[in-house]
């Protein structure tokens, strides 16, 4: 029998991208980690970039705006881009991801943010 809904099954990868010198950081860890404790059993894998400690992740991608998010189911960029750094934003867009209605719509993404899940996931 196949599985009709594979991409339900596949973890929901959610990566955040920060600087340690970074105050409005520091503050949106704490945040980023209880989200993602309180979704794990739903799927939801967590990882905190820093992105000069880990720079060699990022390759090409340009980090301008503090916190950036990377949603990802697999390899499909759900989400790439700064987000406000409260709870209630995080836990809405979480939310979507899990029940299919988060995509990156017509602009898509360029081809080194496409490629990222794929090196995030070899910090883990």
């Amino acid at each position: 029998m196949t599985d009709a809904f594979p991409s339900i099954r596949t973890p929901l990868l959610v990566a955040c991208l920060c600087a340690q010198w970074c105050r409005t950081c520091d503050g949106y860890r704490a945040v980023f980690e209880q989200a993602v404790s309180d979704l794990k059993e739903a799927g939801v894998e967590g990882i905190w970039v820093d992105i000069e400690d880990q720079a060699e992740v990022l390759g090409a991608v340009d980090v301008e705006n503090f916190p950036t998010v990377l949603v990802a189911r697999g390899d499909d960029v759900l989400f790439f881009g700064p987000v406000t750094p409260h709870a209630s934003t995080l836990a809405r867009m979480l939310g979507a991801a899990l029940d299919g209605e988060l995509s990156l719509g017509s602009g898509g993404a360029d081809a080194p943010v496409l490629e990222l899940p794929q090196r995030l996931r070899r910090l883990r």
